[in-house]
């Protein structure tokens, strides 16, 4: 992104849009405007926006269509939806197609807000393991994503990385040379309640217990070396995107369970 993070407002209700636009640059953002979705397509195309924020009903092709033809452009641009009298099967047809939500017009513009306060944070991860050939081999991946990414061994110093700057997600082995990396999780858990923590490890049978007792602390999930990278892209990817989507509205799940290769929600009573 660049030094302002630029959103493409798309609405056939220019006085909304004129509205819209002329708070976010007040607020320091980059702001465009498109009236109809074959419109907005286009400037997906040309402008290459951070952010869509769309109405669903418009002429032509309606908001969930136009979705459609900016997730063939751009897969990974957040587009969020809006609208006075959208049907319950029409949101949920936008949110299966990718969009993050649906918004209720008259528009919560704080929430608005919020949620691209959050767009525009760097969107850093913590990789806390003790084989240096592995941190760097994560590391080169999720840099080549665009993330920013810090590397620490030593789990006293943990906590310290977290206060320096905002954190989306943690990467934490299971076995730190002599210290337990339970005792990590608690430590993060006790003053980041929500923060997600990806448990790894190498030793899935072994360590099986220890990954359970994790995911009853508050581990997002485990993953298991070696890792798939784009199963872990996808991951973290989904993270942001719940993370993001809580400020609009929806609540962030922070608890997680593999399961045959899925995630499963757990009973968040069973601490």
């Amino acid at each position: 992104m660049g030094e302002k993070t630029k959103v493409l407002v798309v609405d056939d209700d220019k006085r909304m849009v004129k509205t819209l636009c002329d708070i976010l640059k007040v607020k320091g953002y980059e702001a465009a405007e498109a009236y109809t979705g074959e419109e907005a397509v286009e400037k997906v195309k040309s402008d290459n926006p951070d952010c869509v924020l769309m109405d669903i009903k418009m002429p032509g092709i309606n908001g969930v269509e136009a979705l459609n033809m900016i997730k063939d452009i751009s897969p990974d641009l957040p587009v969020v939806l809006m609208s006075a009298y959208a049907t319950e099967e029409l949101t949920e047809e936008a949110k299966q197609q990718g969009a993050y939500t649906v918004l209720n017009k008259p528009l919560d513009v704080q929430a608005v807000l919020s949620f691209l306060s959050l767009l525009r944070k760097e969107e850093s991860v913590l990789i806390v393991d003790d084989d240096p050939s592995f941190s760097k081999t994560i590391k080169d991946i999720l840099e080549a994503r665009g993330y920013s990414v810090q590397t620490e061994a030593d789990s006293e110093k943990v906590l310290g990385h977290m206060e320096e700057n905002y954190k989306l997600v943690v990467l934490l082995n299971l076995k730190l040379g002599n210290t337990d990396g339970l005792d990590v999780l608690k430590a993060i858990r006790a003053k980041y309640s929500t923060k997600p923590v990806i448990l790894v490890t190498g030793y899935r049978e072994e360590m099986t217990a220890s990954i359970e007792k994790g995911l009853r602390i508050g581990a997002y999930t485990c993953l298991y070396k070696p890792l798939e990278a784009e199963k872990m892209i996808a991951l973290v990817s989904a993270i942001r995107k719940e993370k993001m989507c809580a400020v609009l509205g929806k609540p962030f799940e922070i608890r997680r369970t593999a399961k045959r290769g899925s995630y499963e929600k757990i009973d968040d009573t069973d601490n």
